[in-house]
């Protein structure tokens, strides 16, 4: 499917999973495409109909490159859904995704009936940055997939990654995604979520901080926690298995 915005904006859209089973929205990271799920939506097709769709600027969403912004991810993932039937659904965001589902789940209530986010942060003034070391190296020319995977994953990691970033991106959709990240501020609308969150993080988590997990889990009402322990920013793939039954615990309560 291709949902349409008022601007036109064409969005490519990815469904699995069961065809009238409720609602499970995946949303990716920064600079990545649906491709972030290979492997891990998987798990979820047997219980929910899985949706994912391709950001402004990656996969089969391309188009003229604006001002983004996490709202506006935020709007295309709310078309996402109401081209669905707009029945209330349970949005898993990770990273970036984590940031767009903050504004989604705090402007459109009636679309997010539970909510969790992971690897994730409020973003402005409140937010813990990452350090300067690691911005210079992510900054860096040399910047490359070993830096990333160190990022990412533990030193026991062995697998193959979709978390790297969409290689087919311009240089302008690129700077577009990380001028939408690092400009995130939802701290003065997340104590507006209504829905049930659960908030994961890994503990070694050096490119969003593990601070910032602590930061949602109290600013958002009602929030659980879950911190993995030694998990870097990739945990929730590296640690797939130890995470499932935490997501099914929530997803099921």
């Amino acid at each position: 499917m291709h949902p349409q915005r008022a601007d036109e904006f064409p969005l490519a859209v990815q469904t699995s999973g069961l065809a009238d089973g409720p609602v499970l929205l995946l949303l990716s990271g920064q600079a990545n495409s649906h491709v972030w799920w290979t492997g891990l939506r998987e798990a979820f097709e047997s219980r929910f109909r899985v949706v994912t769709f391709d950001w402004r600027g990656t996969g089969g969403s391309r188009g003229p490159v604006g001002e983004w912004t996490t709202e506006t991810f935020a709007d295309d993932a709310a078309r996402v859904l109401g081209e669905g039937g707009a029945r209330p659904a349970t949005v898993y965001g990770t990273s970036m995704g984590g940031r767009v589902a903050q504004h989604l789940a705090a402007r459109r209530p009636e679309l997010v009936e539970r909510l969790v986010l992971a690897c994730t942060s409020p973003g402005g003034e409140h937010a813990v940055e990452r350090s300067a070391d690691v911005r210079k190296r992510l900054a860096s020319p040399e910047t490359n997939a070993r830096t990333l995977r160190e990022l990412f994953y533990t030193d026991a990691w062995s697998g193959e990654s979709h978390l790297f970033g969409d290689p087919t991106m311009t240089a302008d959709e690129a700077r577009a995604h990380l001028r939408a990240s690092n400009r995130h501020d939802a701290w003065a609308v997340i104590p507006s979520i209504q829905a049930p969150t659960l908030v994961l993080h890994g503990s070694d988590d050096h490119m969003v901080p593990t601070a910032n997990a602590k930061l949602l889990a109290r600013r958002i009402p009602g929030a659980a926690l879950h911190l993995h322990d030694g998990g870097r920013h990739g945990f929730f793939d590296e640690f797939e298995a130890e995470i499932a039954p935490v997501l099914d615990s929530f997803l099921t309560s």
